[in-house]
Protein backbone atom coordinates (compact mmCIF):
# COMPACT_ATOMS: atom_id res chain seq x y z
CA UNK A 1 0.00 0.00 0.00
CA UNK A 2 2.81 2.38 -0.85
CA UNK A 3 2.85 4.95 -3.58
CA UNK A 4 4.36 2.47 -6.06
CA UNK A 5 1.47 0.00 -5.73
CA UNK A 6 -2.12 0.32 -6.83
CA UNK A 7 -3.76 1.97 -3.81
CA UNK A 8 -6.93 0.38 -2.49
CA UNK A 9 -10.09 2.28 -1.62
CA UNK A 10 -9.99 3.77 1.88
CA UNK A 11 -12.75 4.54 4.37
CA UNK A 12 -12.02 7.39 6.77
CA UNK A 13 -14.26 8.17 9.75
CA UNK A 14 -14.34 11.58 11.37
CA UNK A 15 -13.39 12.91 7.95
CA UNK A 16 -15.09 16.31 8.05
CA UNK A 17 -12.32 18.03 10.04
CA UNK A 18 -9.03 17.67 11.90
CA UNK A 19 -7.05 14.46 11.71
CA UNK A 20 -9.71 12.66 9.67
CA UNK A 21 -9.90 15.37 7.01
CA UNK A 22 -6.11 15.43 6.85
CA UNK A 23 -5.95 11.67 6.33
CA UNK A 24 -8.50 12.05 3.53
CA UNK A 25 -6.32 14.69 1.88
CA UNK A 26 -3.10 12.69 2.18
CA UNK A 27 -4.64 9.40 1.05
CA UNK A 28 -6.27 11.08 -1.96
CA UNK A 29 -2.87 12.49 -2.92
CA UNK A 30 -1.51 8.94 -2.71
CA UNK A 31 -4.14 7.84 -5.22
CA UNK A 32 -6.67 6.15 -2.93
CA UNK A 33 -10.34 6.36 -3.83
CA UNK A 34 -12.23 7.35 -0.70
CA UNK A 35 -15.37 6.83 1.31
CA UNK A 36 -15.58 9.66 3.83
CA UNK A 37 -17.78 9.32 6.92
CA UNK A 38 -18.84 12.00 9.41
CA UNK A 39 -21.95 13.78 10.67
CA UNK A 40 -21.40 17.09 8.88
CA UNK A 41 -22.64 16.50 5.33
CA UNK A 42 -21.87 20.03 4.12
CA UNK A 43 -18.24 19.78 5.17
CA UNK A 44 -17.92 16.30 3.70
CA UNK A 45 -19.32 17.52 0.37
CA UNK A 46 -16.93 20.46 0.27
CA UNK A 47 -13.95 18.24 1.08
CA UNK A 48 -15.01 15.60 -1.45
CA UNK A 49 -15.37 18.18 -4.23
CA UNK A 50 -11.94 19.63 -3.48
CA UNK A 51 -10.23 16.25 -3.42
CA UNK A 52 -11.88 15.13 -6.66
CA UNK A 53 -10.77 18.33 -8.38
CA UNK A 54 -7.22 18.32 -7.00
CA UNK A 55 -6.39 14.62 -7.25
CA UNK A 56 -8.84 12.99 -9.66
CA UNK A 57 -9.71 10.18 -7.24
CA UNK A 58 -13.27 8.99 -6.67
CA UNK A 59 -14.69 10.29 -3.40
CA UNK A 60 -18.00 9.15 -1.91
CA UNK A 61 -19.48 10.39 1.35
CA UNK A 62 -21.74 9.09 4.09
CA UNK A 63 -23.17 11.74 6.40
CA UNK A 64 -24.10 9.66 9.44
CA UNK A 65 -23.93 9.77 13.23
CA UNK A 66 -21.69 6.89 14.25
CA UNK A 67 -23.11 6.87 17.78
CA UNK A 68 -26.43 5.84 16.21
CA UNK A 69 -26.50 2.04 15.90
CA UNK A 70 -28.55 2.08 12.69
CA UNK A 71 -26.18 4.56 11.07
CA UNK A 72 -23.20 2.53 12.20
CA UNK A 73 -24.70 -0.57 10.60
CA UNK A 74 -24.89 1.29 7.28
CA UNK A 75 -21.16 1.90 7.42
CA UNK A 76 -20.49 -1.71 8.44
CA UNK A 77 -22.53 -2.80 5.43
CA UNK A 78 -20.35 -0.72 3.11
CA UNK A 79 -17.25 -2.32 4.63
CA UNK A 80 -18.67 -5.80 4.16
CA UNK A 81 -20.01 -5.34 0.63
CA UNK A 82 -17.44 -3.16 -1.18
CA UNK A 83 -14.75 -5.50 -2.56
CA UNK A 84 -12.49 -2.57 -3.49
CA UNK A 85 -12.26 -1.36 0.10
CA UNK A 86 -9.07 -2.51 1.85
CA UNK A 87 -8.10 0.35 4.14
CA UNK A 88 -9.98 1.64 7.18
CA UNK A 89 -8.87 4.72 9.12
CA UNK A 90 -10.76 5.11 12.40
CA UNK A 91 -10.44 8.80 13.28
CA UNK A 92 -13.87 9.60 14.74
CA UNK A 93 -13.73 10.39 18.43
CA UNK A 94 -14.94 12.63 21.25
CA UNK A 95 -12.91 14.42 23.90
CA UNK A 96 -13.80 15.10 27.51
CA UNK A 97 -15.45 18.25 28.89
CA UNK A 98 -13.75 18.01 32.28
CA UNK A 99 -13.10 15.54 35.11
CA UNK A 100 -15.09 12.33 34.97
CA UNK A 101 -16.85 13.04 38.28
CA UNK A 102 -18.40 16.18 36.79
CA UNK A 103 -19.19 14.69 33.39
CA UNK A 104 -22.84 14.03 32.63
CA UNK A 105 -24.15 10.59 31.77
CA UNK A 106 -25.08 11.60 28.22
CA UNK A 107 -21.53 12.83 27.53
CA UNK A 108 -20.05 9.66 29.01
CA UNK A 109 -22.30 7.47 26.88
CA UNK A 110 -21.49 9.44 23.71
CA UNK A 111 -17.74 9.25 24.32
CA UNK A 112 -17.79 5.53 25.10
CA UNK A 113 -20.02 4.88 22.10
CA UNK A 114 -17.82 6.70 19.58
CA UNK A 115 -14.35 6.10 21.02
CA UNK A 116 -14.89 2.44 21.92
CA UNK A 117 -18.02 0.79 20.50
CA UNK A 118 -17.96 2.36 17.04
CA UNK A 119 -14.25 1.76 16.58
CA UNK A 120 -14.59 -1.82 17.82
CA UNK A 121 -17.41 -2.75 15.45
CA UNK A 122 -15.83 -1.09 12.41
CA UNK A 123 -12.48 -2.68 13.17
CA UNK A 124 -14.10 -6.11 13.45
CA UNK A 125 -16.12 -5.60 10.27
CA UNK A 126 -13.03 -4.53 8.36
CA UNK A 127 -10.89 -7.37 9.72
CA UNK A 128 -13.49 -9.94 8.64
CA UNK A 129 -13.92 -8.38 5.19
CA UNK A 130 -10.21 -7.91 4.58
CA UNK A 131 -9.49 -11.50 5.62
CA UNK A 132 -11.89 -12.70 2.93
CA UNK A 133 -10.33 -10.32 0.39
CA UNK A 134 -6.81 -11.54 1.05
CA UNK A 135 -5.48 -8.53 2.90
CA UNK A 136 -5.95 -4.94 3.92
CA UNK A 137 -5.03 -2.45 6.61
CA UNK A 138 -6.65 -0.81 9.62
CA UNK A 139 -5.34 2.40 11.16
CA UNK A 140 -6.77 3.27 14.59
CA UNK A 141 -6.24 6.72 16.04
CA UNK A 142 -5.64 6.53 19.78
CA UNK A 143 -3.82 8.99 22.03
CA UNK A 144 -0.72 9.18 24.20
CA UNK A 145 -3.05 9.73 27.16
CA UNK A 146 -3.44 5.96 27.33
CA UNK A 147 0.17 5.90 28.57
CA UNK A 148 -0.44 8.58 31.22
CA UNK A 149 -4.04 8.06 32.39
CA UNK A 150 -3.51 9.75 35.74
CA UNK A 151 -2.99 13.10 33.98
CA UNK A 152 -6.24 13.26 32.01
CA UNK A 153 -9.95 12.53 32.10
CA UNK A 154 -10.16 8.91 33.23
CA UNK A 155 -12.79 7.81 30.70
CA UNK A 156 -11.06 9.43 27.75
CA UNK A 157 -7.73 7.87 28.71
CA UNK A 158 -9.40 4.49 29.21
CA UNK A 159 -11.12 4.70 25.83
CA UNK A 160 -7.79 5.33 24.15
CA UNK A 161 -6.19 2.47 26.11
CA UNK A 162 -8.88 0.28 24.57
CA UNK A 163 -7.82 1.43 21.10
CA UNK A 164 -4.20 0.48 21.77
CA UNK A 165 -5.03 -2.90 23.34
CA UNK A 166 -7.47 -3.80 20.56
CA UNK A 167 -4.95 -2.94 17.87
CA UNK A 168 -2.09 -4.83 19.50
CA UNK A 169 -4.21 -7.87 20.28
CA UNK A 170 -5.87 -8.06 16.87
CA UNK A 171 -2.55 -7.72 15.07
CA UNK A 172 -1.50 -11.25 16.00
CA UNK A 173 -4.88 -12.70 15.01
CA UNK A 174 -5.05 -11.02 11.61
CA UNK A 175 -1.47 -11.23 10.35
CA UNK A 176 -1.99 -14.69 8.79
CA UNK A 177 -4.68 -13.09 6.60
CA UNK A 178 -2.37 -10.40 5.28
CA UNK A 179 -3.94 -7.62 7.36
CA UNK A 180 -1.84 -4.74 8.66
CA UNK A 181 -2.74 -2.83 11.81
CA UNK A 182 -1.42 0.43 13.17
CA UNK A 183 -2.29 2.35 16.32
CA UNK A 184 -1.39 6.02 16.06
CA UNK A 185 -0.93 7.78 19.41
CA UNK A 186 -0.98 11.56 18.95
CA UNK A 187 -0.12 14.00 21.66
CA UNK A 188 -1.83 17.40 21.77
CA UNK A 189 -2.94 18.13 18.21
CA UNK A 190 -4.55 21.29 16.88
CA UNK A 191 -8.06 20.11 16.02
CA UNK A 192 -11.64 21.07 16.83
CA UNK A 193 -11.87 18.42 19.55
CA UNK A 194 -10.70 21.03 22.06
CA UNK A 195 -13.33 23.58 21.04
CA UNK A 196 -16.05 20.93 21.20
CA UNK A 197 -14.90 20.04 24.70
CA UNK A 198 -15.06 23.70 25.74
CA UNK A 199 -11.28 24.10 25.97
CA UNK A 200 -8.98 26.79 24.54
CA UNK A 201 -5.97 25.06 22.99
CA UNK A 202 -4.14 28.38 22.72
CA UNK A 203 -3.87 28.46 26.52
CA UNK A 204 -1.70 25.34 26.43
CA UNK A 205 2.07 25.20 25.97
CA UNK A 206 2.58 25.73 22.20
CA UNK A 207 5.70 23.55 22.22
CA UNK A 208 3.45 20.56 23.01
CA UNK A 209 0.92 21.14 20.21
CA UNK A 210 1.40 19.46 16.83
CA UNK A 211 -0.39 20.51 13.65
CA UNK A 212 -2.65 17.86 12.14
CA UNK A 213 -0.74 17.86 8.86
CA UNK A 214 2.58 17.04 10.50
CA UNK A 215 0.91 14.40 12.66
CA UNK A 216 -0.67 12.55 9.74
CA UNK A 217 2.45 12.83 7.59
CA UNK A 218 4.52 11.25 10.36
CA UNK A 219 1.89 8.59 11.01
CA UNK A 220 1.91 7.60 7.33
CA UNK A 221 5.70 7.31 7.40
CA UNK A 222 5.28 4.99 10.38
CA UNK A 223 2.66 3.04 8.45
CA UNK A 224 4.96 2.70 5.44
CA UNK A 225 7.69 1.42 7.76
CA UNK A 226 5.38 -1.24 9.18
CA UNK A 227 5.08 0.17 12.70
CA UNK A 228 2.35 -1.41 14.79
CA UNK A 229 2.39 1.55 17.20
CA UNK A 230 3.34 5.04 16.04
CA UNK A 231 3.96 7.93 18.44
CA UNK A 232 4.81 10.83 16.11
CA UNK A 233 6.42 13.02 18.79
CA UNK A 234 8.64 10.31 20.32
CA UNK A 235 12.30 11.01 19.38
CA UNK A 236 13.77 7.60 20.23
CA UNK A 237 11.87 4.44 19.25
CA UNK A 238 14.12 2.63 21.70
CA UNK A 239 12.08 4.17 24.52
CA UNK A 240 8.93 2.48 23.21
CA UNK A 241 10.79 -0.78 22.69
CA UNK A 242 12.01 -0.65 26.31
CA UNK A 243 8.44 0.03 27.48
CA UNK A 244 7.19 -3.00 25.55
CA UNK A 245 10.06 -5.18 26.81
CA UNK A 246 9.18 -4.24 30.40
CA UNK A 247 5.54 -5.14 29.77
CA UNK A 248 6.45 -8.52 28.29
CA UNK A 249 8.81 -9.19 31.20
CA UNK A 250 5.77 -9.29 33.47
CA UNK A 251 4.23 -12.08 31.40
CA UNK A 252 5.49 -15.21 33.21
CA UNK A 253 4.26 -13.91 36.57
CA UNK A 254 0.86 -12.48 35.63
CA UNK A 255 -0.96 -15.71 36.35
CA UNK A 256 0.22 -18.20 39.02
CA UNK A 257 -1.34 -20.95 41.12
CA UNK A 258 -0.71 -19.06 44.36
CA UNK A 259 -0.27 -15.39 45.39
CA UNK A 260 3.25 -14.03 45.38
CA UNK A 261 5.17 -14.60 48.62
CA UNK A 262 5.26 -10.83 49.23
CA UNK A 263 1.61 -11.05 50.34
CA UNK A 264 2.44 -13.62 53.05
CA UNK A 265 -0.40 -15.97 52.12
CA UNK A 266 0.35 -19.67 52.35
CA UNK A 267 -0.95 -21.79 49.49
Amino acid sequence: MTRSSSPPKALVTGASSGIGATYADRLAKRGHDLLLVARDGMRLNALAERLREETGVAVDILAVDLTNRFHLERVEQHVAEDPTLRLLVNCAGLGSRGPMLSTGKADIEAMASLNITTLMFLTQAAAKAFAERGGGAIINIGSVVCLAPEKFNALYAASKAFVLALTQGLDKETRPYGIRLQAVLPGLTRTEIFERAGLDIDRLDPTMIMEAGELVDAALVGFDRGELVTIPSLPDIGDWDAFEDARRHLGPNLSRQHPATRYGIEG
